[in-house]
Order: C-alpha cells, then sequence, then structure tokens
C-alpha cells in the first residue's frame, strides 16, 4: 500500500512537470471569446464540452478559468489524473457514467451554484469517439447552466495508438481553442426530445471540429490568427 502511494506520488510529480513544460511552449489564440464572456456576463457558469481525444491542452489552459471542476472516473487511471488536475487548480469530481454517476451530479450542482465552472469530457472515459453521452446533458439540466461546445486543434500533433487516437500537440505547436454556441437543456427535457437534444449537440461538435481542423490548410486563415 505506501509502495503504491509513493508510486502514485512520483508519477504524478512526472506527469504534472510534463503536462507545464509542454504546455507552456504553446502559441495559443481563441475563435468566439465573446461568447464566454457573455454567459459570464449574465452571472451563469460554462459547461465546457470537449472530445477526450483533445483535452490534453485544456488541462493547463482552463485551469486558469478558476474555479472550475471536472468528472474524473473512479478508476485507477483517473486517480493518477485527479492527482493531477487537482495540483493545476481544477475541482475533481470522482464519477462517471458508470459508477458514481449520481453523486458526481448532486455535487456538480452544489458546485455551480457556488460559481465553479465545469470541465466535461463528452465521450471519456473511454468512447466511442465523438458520441455524446447522456451525462453531459443531465449536468446542464440539473445545474440549468448552458453547455459551451469547446474546440481544440493543433497544427503539430503526436496521435496515440488509443480507442480515441489521443491526441497531445507538439511542443511550441500552435494551438487553436475555439468556443460554439451555448446550447441549454431544458430541465423537462425527456424522451425523443431528449435524444433529439443529445444528437444535436454531438453533430454541433462534430461540425466544429471539422471546420476548425481545416483552418491549418488556409494560410490566410492562419496568418489571421497568428499573424506569422
Amino acid at each position: 500500500m505506501i509502495k503504491r502511494l509513493l508510486k502514485l506520488r512520483i508519477v504524478t510529480y512526472i506527469g504534472l512537470l510534463i503536462v507545464k513544460i509542454i504546455s507552456s511552449t504553446y502559441t495559443i489564440r481563441i475563435i468566439g471569446p465573446e461568447i464566454e464572456k457573455n454567459i459570464l456576463k449574465k452571472q451563469q457558469v460554462p459547461i465546457y464540452a470537449s472530445w477526450h481525444q483533445r483535452f490534453f491542452p485544456g488541462i493547463t489552459f482552463f485551469a486558469t478559468r478558476k474555479p472550475i471542476s471536472i468528472m474524473i472516473s473512479q478508476s485507477r487511471d483517473g486517480e493518477l489524473i485527479s492527482r493531477i488536475a487537482d495540483r493545476l487548480g481544477w475541482r475533481p469530481v470522482r464519477g462517471s457514467s458508470s459508477r458514481g454517476g449520481r453523486h458526481a451530479l448532486r455535487e456538480f450542482k452544489t458546485l455551480v451554484h457556488k460559481g465553479y465552472k465545469v470541465g466535461h469530457i463528452v465521450d471519456g472515459p473511454r468512447g466511442p469517439l465523438g458520441i455524446v453521452k447522456p451525462g453531459l446533458l443531465i449536468i446542464a439540466q440539473f445545474s440549468g447552466m448552458p453547455i459551451l461546445p469547446t474546440i481544440t486543434s493543433a497544427e503539430k500533433k503526436w496521435v496515440f495508438n488509443s480507442w480515441d487516437r489521443f491526441m497531445i500537440p507538439k511542443p511550441f505547436s500552435r494551438v487553436i481553442f475555439r468556443f460554439g454556441d451555448e446550447i441549454y437543456v431544458s430541465r423537462n427535457l425527456r424522451g425523443a426530445a431528449f435524444d433529439a437534444k443529445r444528437s444535436f449537440i454531438e453533430n454541433t461538435l462534430k461540425k466544429l471540429y471539422a471546420e476548425t481542423d481545416s483552418l491549418w490548410k488556409d494560410p490566410d486563415q492562419v496568418h489571421r490568427l497568428f499573424g506569422t
């Protein structure tokens, strides 16, 4: 037990160091910052919704949006991620669709009314890739807060052989964060209407990811964003 805890602390420290060092080299531009600002002006907090595949650069970027929380699974892998997120300033809420979800939802409801923003991986922790799970909509219903489609796209990246082809932007890569229009979910939404809303959010995210990734093929767009 002691050896496991010591190993976890060492791995956490190394993981935290790697995340901070790599993330500090990125050149970042934001598309649609006014959408996020307008939500905050209305005294609401956004539920940042993104794919598991792309969350790496957001670990440090959104940690600056304190106070902010995120749902992390109760698995052993989740324990490591939870420790790293906590050290960076996130408030980890442990749970997933398969384990601890109800408790996590109650905690989110409490936190958002204390002003906590929410980061949510829509297809985590194990996919399928890009499939929005009901938990995202339920969090929005429970909290009454808007879903904010949050897109991350990197010019140069490593792609891993995982279920979601996980991506990490390479050091010194240019990275785009893009916010889509906010989406509200009625508390009374059920059945076919609920599933239609889930599909709408899923298709919106897919469209935004495809559009944002395509920007790298347009030199004029890249120059407009980064100036070089």
